[in-house]
């Protein structure tokens, strides 16, 4: 049961962080709810690592962070995402 609920809380998390980074990045993003909670997920492990970065450099962890380090990384990872999809686009 415990697996189960953090499982849930990190599909939330990844969710709220997801949209939030959606609404701070300019443009428009086509991607649907499904990328969205990925993205925050991912955002979150990002989050993490660059948390640890900055404030423990000595100690390297692979996991994911909080709901203000999640929102960061997915903002860093849907950044990345928009400039790299938007170089693919051909606009006539």
């Amino acid at each position: 049961m415990d697996v189960l609920w953090n499982i849930i809380v990190l599909i939330i998390i990844g969710a709220i962080a997801g949209f939030i980074a959606r609404a701070v990045i300019p443009g428009k993003q086509d991607i649907g709810i499904g990328l969205t909670i990925v993205l925050g997920i991912v955002g979150s492990v990002v989050g993490n690592l660059l948390g640890s970065l900055i404030f423990e450099p000595h100690r390297f962890e692979l996991g994911t962070s909080g709901i203000i380090g999640s929102i960061i990384g997915a903002i860093v990872v849907l950044g990345i995402y928009v400039m790299a999809t938007n170089k693919r686009r051909i606009t006539r």
